[in-house]
């Protein structure tokens, strides 16, 4: 039929698949690195001149890549705000990432509004160092002349469909990159500009929210441009998951998400309510120890990377001879224990092994995130399937014990740039709904990502049994924790 594109700007990167439009298979690709400098030591939020977005771009699309193509979808890093003054001129550099000092500015925050819960109940998130609204405070009470001029506020991906389609009056945004800034609600599905305003001091322009099969517009050259999501969207679409599904991310800390039909609120603030690119809710739970505490375990030992980690675990048995590993090496979000450290427990003569320890590393990180996906379970969020994501989901010893120890169907996808899948996908829907030739409430099916697939099969029981001996350890370390 014809072809569409995808583009993803990541923190350090931008990448552009060129997709079939019927089916999904990638047929062209472009990449670049972004030009630019490391962010300044002195513990502000990295700032970062939009343009380098746009140059990557530029960059990545060279040597007619978007030849023949009919309609691009922009998916970018989540969090990065871009303030712009009255005439749509950058007020300042945008803010990406989350820093120490914007960690204060979130605490203030939760005070402001009056706690947690407060925060939960608003907007479905209790405000971190990452968050948009974070940075809105941060700049009134450190750079109060730049926050003055701020008249409209964009994130990174809107930014982008705005440069695209030639800076128009009108700016969009899509429900799942509102759902990440602290001022939009996913249950209710509206801003509050009141929490602007308490961050900001003033009230500002927020772009229009439009549905996701809807088109932000066409270029002056007359391309459709899909309305645009955030990177953890779009990676979801890309891989096609849906109700059922929940994918467990492996970085230094862990993240755990499943698509559900309605935002769940809650209190505790251990779920952010996102919202997804259909149309869905994408709830999120968060660990901050995951592969660090592999990269520990493995500094401990004196073994040179993951891999030999993973093989010394390998020579152990489930359950590591009765070793038990809290991986709470940087305190922790799930369960809320912010002050607290590891535990290694279940000591004795025989279990002294490096590779037991090894093996209780592998458990404790997962024990660790099959919490996370317990609290999403507990709140009726259903989990048929979790897709394991991240270079460490490829290790045999993660591959042995994950299954059994989330009780469930495990997927390995293989490594593809599934945030800019999801975007070009994204943009034959669009362009489909244009069309008349796809229905604006079931996105085009694509085929789904190359994968490995793993059942806990007879080994459930003897899972269930290495979790318990986790739970056990940490309600007697930690009791009342979650």
């Amino acid at each position: 039929m014809g072809i569409v594109a995808g583009l993803d700007s990541s923190p350090d990167f931008t990448r552009i698949v060129v997709c079939d439009t019927d089916t999904g298979a990638v047929v062209r690709q472009g990449y670049a690195p972004h030009p630019v400098e490391s962010p300044d030591g002195g513990g502000r939020p990295s700032d970062v001149d939009p343009q380098a977005w746009l140059l990557s771009l530029g960059e990545a699309a060279g040597g007619g890549l978007l030849e023949g193509v009919q309609a691009i979808g922009v998916s970018a890093q989540q969090n990065a705000v871009v303030p712009l003054d009255a005439q749509g001129n950058t007020v300042r550099p945008a803010m990406v990432g989350g820093d120490k000092r914007t960690q204060v500015a979130a605490a203030d925050l939760i005070d402001a509004l009056g706690g947690r819960e407060a925060w939960a109940q608003a907007v479905g998130c209790v405000p971190q160092a990452a968050h948009p609204v974070t940075k809105l405070r941060w700049l009134a009470r450190t750079e109060p002349e730049n926050a003055q001029r701020t008249a409209i506020l964009l994130q990174a991906h809107d930014w982008l469909v705005w440069q695209l389609l030639g800076r128009p009056v009108r700016r969009t945004t899509d429900r799942g990159g509102a759902s990440s800034t602290g001022y939009w609600s996913a249950a209710t599905g509206a801003y509050r500009p009141d929490l602007v305003e308490l961050a900001l001091g003033h009230q500002v322009m927020l772009p229009e929210v439009v549905g996701p099969a809807d088109a932000a517009g066409r270029t002056p050259e007359g391309l459709l441009i899909s309305v645009g999501t955030g990177e953890t969207m779009a990676a979801a679409f890309g891989l096609g998951i849906g109700l059922g599904d929940a994918v467990v991310s492996l970085g230094a800390s862990g993240s755990v998400m499943a698509v559900h039909p309605e935002a769940l609120v809650d209190g505790s603030g251990m779920i952010t309510a996102l919202a997804d690119a259909t149309g869905m809710h994408l709830p999120v739970v968060t660990t901050l120890n995951a592969v660090r505490t592999l990269r520990g375990t493995a500094e401990l030992l004196g073994l040179p990377d993951l891999e030999s980690l993973s093989e010394l675990a390998m020579k152990s048995t489930p359950g590591a001879h009765g070793l038990v590993l809290l991986p709470y090496l940087e305190g922790e979000r799930t369960p809320n224990l912010p002050h607290t450290a590891g535990t290694l427990a279940g000591l004795r003569r025989e279990s002294m092994k490096a590779e037991h320890l090894a093996r209780a590393a592998f458990e404790g990180m997962l024990c660790g995130l099959a919490d996370a996906l317990d609290v999403l379970r507990a709140r009726g969020v259903e989990v048929r399937r979790v897709f394991l994501l991240g270079p460490a989901a490829e290790l045999p010893a993660v591959q042995a014990a994950a299954p059994m120890l989330f009780g469930t169907q495990v997927v390995v996808p293989q490594p593809a740039d599934y945030a800019a899948i999801g975007a070009a996908r994204q943009a034959a829907w669009a362009l489909g709904v244009s069309q008349g030739t796809v229905d604006a409430r079931n996105p085009p099916a694509w085929q789904g990502a190359v994968a490995q697939v793993l059942e806990p099969g007879e080994e459930l029981a003897v899972g269930q049994a290495v979790r318990q001996q986790f739970v056990a350890v940490r309600e007697q370390t930690h009791p009342g924790a979650f």
